[in-house]
């Protein structure tokens, strides 16, 4: 990757590990306001400028230009224990990682800009996808059979760095039909980079991919309006299959290209402002995790046309979530939300990207500085299940005497922090 490709990462995203965030690797952390109140209602109630990153029709909801940026401080928590093979029908032990994930820093940013009473233009910067996990230690740990070590090589090939990163750079325009109906679209450039290794000191370099991309996604909404205290929205992101290129080696050859398919996102939202103080609202996200079906290197040297490089079959999910927001004072807003996320996971689990259903527990505030601005704060609890995960290592079926299925447990938790700035003029 050149310089500025890694300086876009760093400065237009960071990177956040998708096992503390949501189902298979896709990231719900796009505002403070909206981890404030658990996403519930983030495509309609459009309070802020962030709601560009759901819907592009709510941008009709606004008569003045609105700026919000924010940032998101991830402390995760991530671990892969007992991770466990046979050998001759004896337990192997490969040992455990309970830091497989470190915290991340996730900026954003959103304009949205009113043209006249019918149309209004928008931009924005933000992530809908991204993972981080490393287990290389224990590729170079030495198995263990009752504690002690054995001359028995570890599942290389499910054990090492795996991180990807995906952002949004976004354009979208929204057209008021009536007072009720109003519809939206945009056009995703799509950003995305991979890096995956898998390397063990005796056996070398199984996998060594640092690669990079651009690929064309788009989003189409719409909101419907019953009165000024009651709405609803609805929109599906199409997101394309990444094409990256770069260093791709995969089992001592040499590919040009790696494709990564990247689920659509469907998601309807509801918010009803039932007194002047209190107001309920509620999203219902699907995500389409069925198309996230294997990773592929292609154009390979010495006559390789292309090899999958891991298999996945994922089933879709769905991120419920319900939310309230309480008016406090002039200044002052509350907001709590609570949701549950589906896991992805059918009958191929992974080491490198652990998954279970999480629950999320969250709470916001939001402060008037002064009648333009504003800032929100927001903070999230995200609780994983214990998961006992199986995988296959291509590796070691091809040691007589070793069952190729390993077993371990994982656990995922994060805790959100984000604060962000809104500006209307």
């Amino acid at each position: 990757m050149n310089k500025f490709h890694k300086t876009l990462i760093a400065t237009a995203v960071g990177l956040l590990s998708a096992q503390a965030s949501a189902a298979g690797f896709q990231l719900n952390s796009q505002s403070a306001t909206g981890i404030g109140r658990a996403m519930a209602g983030d495509a309609v109630i459009a309070d802020n400028a962030s709601v560009l990153s759901r819907n592009p029709a709510a941008m009709a909801l606004f008569d003045e230009t609105a700026l919000s940026l924010g940032v998101v401080y991830a402390d995760i928590d991530v671990s892969v224990s007992d991770v466990e093979g046979n050998y001759g029908g004896k337990d192997v032990a490969f040992g455990s990682e309970h830091n497989a994930a470190e915290a991340k820093v996730i900026p954003n940013f959103y304009y949205i800009n009113p043209i006249n009473d019918k149309m209004a233009f928008g931009v924005a910067v933000f992530s809908n996808y991204g993972t981080g996990t490393d287990l290389g230690d224990l590729a170079n740990r030495t198995p263990t059979i009752s504690g002690n070590a054995v001359p028995l090589p570890p599942p290389v090939d499910l054990l090492g760095n795996t991180e990807v990163v995906t952002i949004n750079f976004n354009t979208s325009m929204s057209y008021r039909v009536n007072d009720q109906f109003s519809f939206g679209f945009g056009v995703d450039a799509v950003y995305g980079s991979g890096t995956l290794t898998r390397t063990n000191e005796q056996l070398g370099s199984l996998v060594d991919v640092d690669a990079d991309g651009w690929a064309l996604g788009g989003i189409v909404g719409v909101v419907y309006e019953v009165n000024p205290d009651n709405r609803f929205g609805l929109s599906y992101r199409i997101s394309p299959k990444l094409t990256a290129k770069g260093d791709v080696n995969y089992l001592y050859t040499e590919y040009n290209e790696i494709d990564i398919p990247i689920a659509d996102i469907a998601q309807f939202a509801g918010f009803h402002q039932l007194t002047d103080k209190f107001a309920v609202h509620y999203t219902a996200q699907w995500t389409n995790w069925s198309a996230f079906d294997k990773i592929v290197v292609k154009d390979g040297a010495n006559g390789v046309d292309q090899a999958d490089l891991k298999e996945y079959h994922w089933k879709d999910s769905w991120f419920l979530s319900l939310g309230a927001t309480y008016n406090l004072t002039q200044d002052w807003t509350l907001r709590a939300g609570v949701a549950t996320d589906q896991g992805v996971v059918n009958q191929h689990s992974s080491l490198s990207i652990p998954d279970s259903d999480r629950t999320w527990y969250t709470a916001g505030v939001s402060y008037d500085l002064d009648a333009k601005s504003s800032v929100d704060l927001g903070i999230a609890f995200v609780r994983g299940e214990d998961v006992t995960v199986l995988e296959n290592s291509n590796l070691l079926a091809q040691v007589p005497g070793y069952n190729s299925e390993i077993s371990a447990q994982t656990r995922s938790n994060a805790v959100y922090y984000s604060v962000q700035y809104n500006y209307s003029f």
